[in-house]
């Protein structure tokens, strides 16, 4: 019998990764996005929409027990402080965090009915290190690190685990769109930032959103059984700079 798994914002990027990885391991997955797509059951879903959420994952498990929860969707916003307007902050913790709030507190009575699960938060390095003009995203990453620690300690005794996955930079329309913008703005040659951005990293690289999968399989596997409220870093060495 296969398995289910639910991913928010698994249409692109590194939560399209996941949708495919995770079917081709003989997983029945979810996928809960605005845009849609032709990989997992796709779900219409506005993740900010906390009632929505609930509807959707409660419809999912009236079917099936779910086994595992990626909480990917989210945005990147660049500024300073100074720089970010209310809006602006309400929308990043909107999308990046209450929309996991959302989708961890809607799995959790399937997976305690159950005595088993995995929920992987997808944060980002920005949870352990800071960088320049990125206050609110920074902000919500470490909330989401902070969320993963707190429910794997709550739910531990339902045999739930929670961890969170902290990406460096990984090479995903995100990642372009943010460098679109900062060259539209600064007038910068796009080619000369993304070598860069390489060469900030110690492996001289950019991560691939494959690679990204590969360790949230591994987390929602039984090979993983005994890591819960871990940070899983996976940044090129970055953050050991």
């Amino acid at each position: 019998m296969k398995k289910t798994c639910v991913v928010t914002g698994g249409s692109s990027g590194i939560g399209l990764s996941i949708v495919k990885l995770f079917e081709q391991h003989n997983y029945q997955v979810f996928n809960l996005d605005l845009s849609p797509s032709s990989f997992g059951k796709y779900c219409h879903c506005d993740v900010t929409n906390a009632s929505l959420v609930t509807d959707i994952i409660n419809n999912i498990a009236k079917q099936q027990s779910i086994d595992v929860l990626v909480s990917n969707a989210g945005i990147h916003f660049s500024a300073n402080i100074e720089n970010t307007s209310e809006d602006d902050f309400d929308k990043v913790f909107n999308i990046n965090v209450k929309g996991a709030y959302a989708a961890v507190k809607a799995v959790l009575p399937s997976m305690k009915a159950n005595n088993n699960g995995a929920i992987i938060i997808m944060s980002s390095d920005q949870a352990l290190v800071a960088k320049h003009n990125s206050f609110a995203y920074n902000l919500s990453k470490a909330a989401l690190a902070s969320m993963a620690k707190t429910t794997a300690l709550d739910y531990a005794a339902f045999n739930i685990r929670a961890n969170a996955v902290c990406p460096g930079t990984i090479e995903t329309p995100l990642y372009h769109d943010a460098i679109n913008n900062y060259c539209q703005k600064s007038g910068a040659d796009k080619a000369e930032i993304h070598r860069e951005e390489e060469s900030l990293q110690p492996l001289n690289r950019l991560g691939q959103p494959e690679e990204v999968a590969e360790l949230v399989l591994f987390l929602a596997s039984d090979k993983a059984k005994f890591i819960t409220g871990s940070l899983q870093v996976i940044d090129g060495g970055y953050t050991v700079q």
